[in-house]
């Protein structure tokens, strides 16, 4: 397998990443705050390194001390301290950001929290100090919380020092110059996506400028859990991801699913992708 990664031509605003005006004034707000950790949580290749990328951008005020420590490090950002986990030398995760620490930052990004003691120094040693950023693989937000607590960590930390999480999805955008619009919506609606019956919705088509794919670029896909009190209050009493899931949707969350069926009536992606991407039958 080989991932190519263009660096010449590469988009790292907040505005880029296809988040709607709520969620991203959602996602704004994690950000300004001077301490905690947010998380951003889906499969390899779902664009969770892009939006951190972007975060940091938008943290990026040419005066703090910005530190992250990556497997590898995707791109290099002019005035971001930028370190490659080294296991031969023994530079893990968990090391880095040991000597991070030392180094008083402002804002401190972890590329992937893999092990209970690199969650235990991001949440216990570093998280009351500056903002940390990181990811996990977890299928939704919700799941991502409890995973920290079967890591090891305390409940009580988790909830103190949770800032929130976003999960999200990559999916193919619809090329413009070829997508078909489908009469009604009953293969969507069989297809249990929550498209109304009036709802349009378009299939892939097939030209030169898709390669016949149907498909031209990609778009992501959101579900932003705040870590508010009634949130902070289940994670202390070690709730399942599905409590926490239900609780959260009853509260205004809105699903990935919920986001794709957004995107499908949108016109800017298919039914057949969102369920490829959220693993829905």
């Amino acid at each position: 397998m080989l991932r190519l990664l263009d660096r010449g031509n590469v988009l790292f605003g907040l505005s880029d990443m296809g988040f709607d005006p709520a969620d991203l004034a959602t996602f704004e707000r994690f950000l300004s705050r001077s301490s905690g950790i947010l998380l951003v949580t889906g499969p390899t290749g779902s664009g969770k390194t892009t939006t951190l990328y972007a975060a940091l951008r938008h943290l990026d005020s040419g005066t703090k001390n910005i530190i992250t420590i990556e497997d590898p490090v995707e791109y290099q950002f002019q005035g971001i301290g930028q370190i490659q986990v080294n296991p031969k030398i023994q530079l893990t995760f968990a090391n880095g950001l040991r000597s991070i620490l030392r180094q008083d930052p402002d804002v401190i990004m972890v590329g992937e929290i893999r092990d209970a003691e690199t969650a235990e120094i991001a949440i216990q040693g570093v998280a009351d100090r500056a903002p940390v950023l990181s990811t996990l693989h977890t299928n939704d937000s919700a799941s991502a919380v409890t995973r920290l607590v079967d890591m090891g960590i305390e409940p009580f930390l988790v909830a103190s020092s949770l800032s929130g999480v976003v999960a999200q999805r990559l999916v193919r955008l619809l090329c413009p110059d070829c997508k078909a619009l489908c009469p009604t919506a009953v293969e969507a609606r069989s297809r249990r996506t929550p498209l109304a019956a009036r709802d349009p919705f378009y299939r892939p088509g097939g030209c030169e400028k898709c390669l016949h794919t149907g498909y031209l670029g990609r778009v992501a896909l959101f579900e932003i859990l705040p870590a508010d009190e009634t949130i902070r209050s289940m994670i202390l009493t070690r709730a399942d991801a599905d409590g926490i899931r239900t609780l959260a949707v009853s509260r205004g969350m809105r699903t990935i699913l919920a986001a794709g069926a957004e995107k499908i009536v949108a016109g800017v992606t298919s039914v057949e992708e969102v369920l490829r991407v959220t693993q829905e039958e």
